[in-house]
């Protein structure tokens, strides 16, 4: 392509990018790819590369040879102007596409701004459309941040398969303070560290879901009467009704928002002049200026509440022009607009965010809205809020960093249909799955032999009554001594003959759990091989089950000590238990199968 020759690094589209960008628009020019990424974390400076990008392919091929597509249509117009170029939401795109009013053209960049939240249907038929009349498609995104309502994962799995060929930006700009930007890039990858880091600079509150919702709510509202930019971000739609009710209430009290005539919006709440609103539908029939309409998740500025129930507003923020809302809009398109959730935070910079946390939020969540704030983010985390996700909030020792701990273990993305079956088929025949398995099988068939030996050996060696043998039996740490004994018999110990002499070595009598005395004192007496025996360790690790047993299941053992085997062998050629000094009982060239060697009624004894 042309634009391969275009020097990256230089000033593009008025500013100056960094060598890491410049190093990401060099190799997205110069591919021979149809369908590019360019992954970021928040704050890393996609929308400047994108600019450096754009003025780059612009100057290969000429005015109007770059537009882009983003998922909503305030993230495209934001878009537009901080590219300058032509802009639209995917939807709207794909809307006119089919019907005759929208297209590609060849040798066209098309750039996709937070492509993880476009659907994975989307994002298909916008890169096969644009193959097909020869131009180039570069989503842009993080697949560690919120992803589409829809089916979605694509990016995240274009993005793990392609590995170090794609472009990746890693250099955090957005922060005033530098510990911050380390911080950002550990709560991205689920980093329990990053929870030290924020509890160290003061960015952690903690307390009653109403005491952190009324703290995170007084430190926005005195950020704002201060004249800085900031975002109050909460995780239900509740909340931010709740939160927006509080915000109006305390601006008609100072003045701010005029107690004067007001309308009814979605949701039974109200407004009047002063008060700030966000549209939620896009309407491109309701003008803002000569180039500006109405859009979802715009956020707009009341300046007068008509008598029909309509309404005059201003745009906040960015220069367009007013426009009038009918009725009919803003009684079912219209919320207020001081707080918002963690999807409608996604692509916005503020001075400073806060946060209010709750047990059941995910890693996504947590990540973007906490790296919304340049000079500081703060977590108000409720303690009383339950979630069998994470810690129990009832317990008394919870605090908010074990609660933010949970948090940042719980991933909430989602992931494409190639990658559910990979997982899904790598987890049914992973290791600790097939061991998982082997252990309830083993458990199952020799349970009723170890019953019938300990209880023998507890009455005639220990001198239990039947009562009291039974009792040890049903006990929960028999468990554990069934285990002892599989792994002794797999050290070469002929477990019939020394369990009598070790249940007699001292009085049971005075045990509280005598199964748990028992196995604590098996464990001693059986934790070498017998003699120098060649312990039966199924991947140097897993005890194997031998003696008597149905012949379904030792076909059901053998075949998963098989793949366990060959699964540790393709993950560590050499055998893992030569790390402790251990030969495994068959080398993998033996196969998987246990030998057998003799009938005893119904079932196979495996020695």
């Amino acid at each position: 392509m042309r634009a391969s020759r275009v020097v990256a690094g230089r000033t593009h589209g008025g500013g100056q990018i960094d060598t890491e960008q410049a190093r990401a628009v060099a190799q997205l020019l110069a591919s021979g790819r149809r369908l590019d990424l360019l992954v970021g974390p928040a704050g890393t400076g996609k929308t400047t590369t994108m600019r450096a990008l754009a003025g780059g392919w612009t100057e290969a091929y000429g005015q109007g040879s770059v537009v882009g597509l983003a998922p909503s249509a305030a993230a495209a117009q934001v878009l537009a102007e901080d590219l300058g170029i032509r802009c639209d939401n995917t939807a709207k795109w794909i809307y006119d596409h089919r019907r005759g009013r929208a297209d590609f053209a060849p040798d066209q960049l098309v750039i996709v701004d937070e492509a993880t939240l476009a659907s994975t249907q989307a994002r298909d038929m916008i890169a096969a459309r644009a193959a097909q009349v020869g131009a180039k498609v570069v989503l842009v995104g993080d697949p560690a941040q919120l992803q589409s309502v829809d089916a979605g994962g694509a990016f995240a799995m274009l993005s793990a398969a392609r590995g170090d060929d794609v472009p990746r930006l890693t250099e955090v700009h957005r922060f005033v303070h530098d510990w911050e930007k380390t911080a950002s890039l550990r709560l991205r990858d689920g980093d329990t560290a990053a929870i030290d880091q924020y509890e160290t600079h003061g960015r952690i509150r903690e307390g009653s879901t109403d005491e952190m919702t009324d703290a995170a709510y007084t430190a926005w509202r005195r950020d704002i009467a201060t004249g800085r930019a900031s975002i109050l971000v909460t995780e239900s739609a509740e909340n931010v009704r709740h939160l927006n009710d509080r915000a109006r209430a305390e601006r008609i009290r100072t003045g701010l928002t005029s107690a004067g005539r007001d309308v009814v919006l979605r949701d039974d709440a109200r407004a009047s002049a002063g008060d700030v609103i966000i549209t939620r539908r896009n309407d491109r029939r309701l003008r803002a200026g000569p180039h500006g309409w109405v859009r979802n998740g715009d956020r707009w500025i009341v300046t007068h509440v008509r008598r029909d129930g309509g309404l005059e507003v201003s745009p906040e923020g960015r220069r367009r022009g007013s426009v009038a809302l009918p009725s009919s809009y803003v009684a079912e398109h219209v919320d207020l607009g001081y707080a918002v959730t963690a999807h409608r935070a996604q692509g916005l910079t503020v001075d400073t965010a806060h946060v209010a946390v709750s047990p059941s939020s995910t890693r996504e969540n947590l990540y973007v809205s906490m790296t919304r704030g340049r000079h500081a983010n703060t977590a108000y985390v409720a303690l009383d809020e339950p979630d069998p996700l994470h810690a129990t909030p009832a317990a008394p020792d919870v605090t908010a960093c074990s609660i933010l701990f949970g948090v940042l273990n719980h991933t909430g993305a989602e992931l494409s249909a190639h990658q559910v079956i990979d997982d899904e088929q790598n987890q049914w025949a992973s290791v600790r799955q097939l061991a998982a398995e082997y252990e309830t099988i083993a458990i199952a068939a020799q349970r009723g032999r170890w019953t019938r030996l300990v209880r023998r050996a507890l009455r005639d060696a220990g001198g239990l009554s039947q009562k009291e043998a039974d009792q040890a039996v049903r006990s929960e740490a028999f468990d554990v001594l069934a285990a002892g004994l599989r792994r002794a018999e797999a050290f070469g110990h002929d477990v019939d003959t020394p369990l009598p002499r070790i249940v007699a070595q001292r009085s049971m009598l005075d045990a509280d759990d005598v199964a748990a005395a028992l196995a604590a004192r098996l464990a001693r007496a059986s934790a070498r091989p017998n003699h120098g025996a060649e312990p039966d360790l199924i991947a140097g690790r897993i005890p194997a089950a031998r003696g008597p047993m149905p012949e379904e299941t030792v076909r059901a053992l053998a075949e998963r000590r098989g793949l366990i085997e060959a699964q540790a062998h393709a993950v560590r050629p050499r055998p893992i238990a030569r790390r402790h000094g251990l030969k495994t009982s068959r080398s993998l060239s033996a196969g998987p199968g246990l030998r057998r060697a003799g009938r005893t009624g119904p079932g196979v004894t495996v020695r």
